[in-house]
């Protein structure tokens, strides 16, 4: 197993285009995010920081990296351990506040509703969502609490 791993992204501030930065509120914050053989992402600020509503921006693409890092650890887990999922959906949530004297993440909340196979055990399928957490490398690498409180039910 390979134990260290890199990753490469060319970020580039597109919103130079509108002019340069000559007051706080005159600037465009909108930029793409290129990674070689991926389509770009496009994204600004969150709208209260003068960006572009329109865009994903940075607080977003963290609480989306938790999730999906969240539900592919679960889905790798319950592959293994004879859990069969049947659909899974989460609707995450990061809170940031002033702390310390400075605005960051205090919190995000993973509330991932999952549907199992009748034949797969409840109790399994929901204490597997403690070891995806313990497993996610993006929440062993932020420095606030990541939840979740999954709801799982069985169905034909």
């Amino acid at each position: 197993m390979v134990h260290s791993h890199a990753y490469a992204a060319r970020l580039i501030w597109t919103g130079a285009a509108a002019g340069p930065t000559l007051s706080y509120r005159g600037y465009s914050r909108e930029y793409l995010a290129e990674i070689a053989g991926k389509p770009p992402l496009r994204g600004s600020a969150d709208a209260q920081f003068l960006g572009d509503a329109g865009l994903l921006n940075p607080e977003e693409l963290l609480v989306v990296a938790l999730s999906s890092c969240h539900l592919l650890s679960y889905l790798a887990l319950c592959a293994r351990n004879g859990v069969a999922v049947l659909s899974y959906e989460d609707d995450a949530a990061g809170s940031m506040t002033l702390s310390d004297g400075r605005v960051r993440f205090t919190e995000v909340v993973l509330r991932p509703r999952v549907a199992i196979a009748a034949s797969s055990s409840i109790a399994a399928a929901v204490a597997l969502h403690d070891t995806a957490h313990d497993e996610c490398y993006i929440a062993a690498s932020v420095n606030f609490p990541v939840r979740h409180e999954p709801v799982v039910v069985a169905r034909d």
